[in-house]
C-alpha cells in the first residue's frame, strides 16, 4: 500500500510558484503553510503582503488577507488584529520593504507589543524592482544603484533589523534563521512555529528574520548564491535567537 510522505500543505494554494529559480521564497512559504496546518489555524489566519517580491504571497497562501502599501504591512496588521483579536495575523515582508520605507512601522509595532507575527525575508537587495541597493546591502556589494560597491562613507552601513528590534520592550520572540541547508530549514520551521505560538498565547510581537538568496539580482546561479549567503551574509547577519519569552514549543 502506497503512503504519501511529502505533500502540499493545505494552507498553500494550488498555484505554481512564480519566483525566480533558486529564490528561497518558496521554501519559506512552505514552512509557514506547514506551521499553519500543524497549529490548525488556517480558517482563522489573516495574511498581509506588502510591495516587493513578497506581494505575490497572496497568490500562494490559502488564507484570507490583504495587500498593504509599501512598508505599511505592520500598520495594516495592527488594525486587523485589534479589530479581530481572535484571528492570527501575520505579515510577510522583504528587506526593501520592512527595513526601508517601513522602518517606522516595524519598530513601533514591536515597541507597542502588537500581538502579530512578522516573517522578514532578508536577501540584501531590492528584488522586484531591479536589484537596487537596500538598507541591508553589504559593504562592497554591487547593485544597480551601487555599481562600484556599497561604501559606508556615502551610503552608510547595513541595517541590522533584529539587533535594533531586540531593544524594544514589546517584542516577545525574535530570531534570525536561514534556509540554505536541510538542517537550517528544520530550524527555521521551528522558529516560525514559535513565533505563531507567541501570538496564539497573546504574549506580544514576534518576528523571524530569514536570510535568503536572490540569484537573479546577485548575478549568480542558485548554488553560487547559497555559497555566497553562507560565506558573506551570515558573517554580517549571524543567525541566532535575540529574544525568547515564549518557552518550549513542541
Amino acid at each position: 500500500m502506497e503512503q504519501a510522505t511529502y505533500k502540499r500543505p493545505k494552507s498553500l494554494a494550488r498555484n505554481e510558484f512564480s519566483y525566480c529559480p533558486g529564490c528561497h521564497h518558496g521554501i519559506i512559504h512552505r514552512l509557514i503553510a506547514e506551521v499553519i496546518d500543524e497549529l490548525d489555524i488556517q480558517g482563522k489566519t489573516l495574511m498581509v503582503a506588502p510591495v516587493g517580491c513578497s506581494v505575490f504571497a497572496y497568490q500562494f497562501f490559502d488564507v484570507d488577507g490583504t495587500v498593504a502599501p509599501h512598508g505599511r504591512a505592520p500598520a495594516v496588521a495592527t488594525g486587523m488584529k485589534r479589530a479581530m483579536p481572535d484571528r492570527i495575523v501575520f505579515t510577510y515582508q522583504g528587506d526593501g520593504d520592512l527595513a526601508a520605507i517601513g522602518t517606522a512601522e516595524i519598530i513601533h509595532a514591536a515597541n507597542r507589543g502588537e500581538k502579530i507575527t512578522t516573517i522578514f525575508v532578508n536577501n540584501a537587495i531590492y528584488g522586484m524592482t531591479g536589484g537596487q541597493m537596500a538598507p541591508t546591502t553589504l559593504l562592497g556589494m554591487k547593485t544597480t544603484t551601487s555599481p562600484y560597491g556599497r561604501k559606508a562613507e556615502t551610503e552608510g552601513f547595513p541595517i541590522h533589523v533584529s539587533e535594533l528590534l531586540k531593544e524594544t520592550a514589546g517584542i516577545v520572540y525574535l530570531e534570525r534563521v536561514a534556509v540554505s541547508s536541510p538542517q537550517e530549514v528544520r530550524k527555521a520551521k521551528a522558529s516560525i512555529k514559535k513565533a505563531f505560538v507567541a501570538q496564539q498565547k497573546g504574549l506580544g510581537f514576534s518576528l523571524v528574520e530569514v536570510l535568503s538568496t536572490c540569484p537573479t539580482n546577485w548575478g549568480l546561479n542558485p548554488v553560487e548564491s547559497i555559497n555566497w549567503l553562507n560565506e558573506n551574509m551570515k558573517k554580517e547577519y549571524p543567525v541566532g535567537v535575540f529574544v525568547d519569552k515564549v518557552g518550549d514549543v513542541k
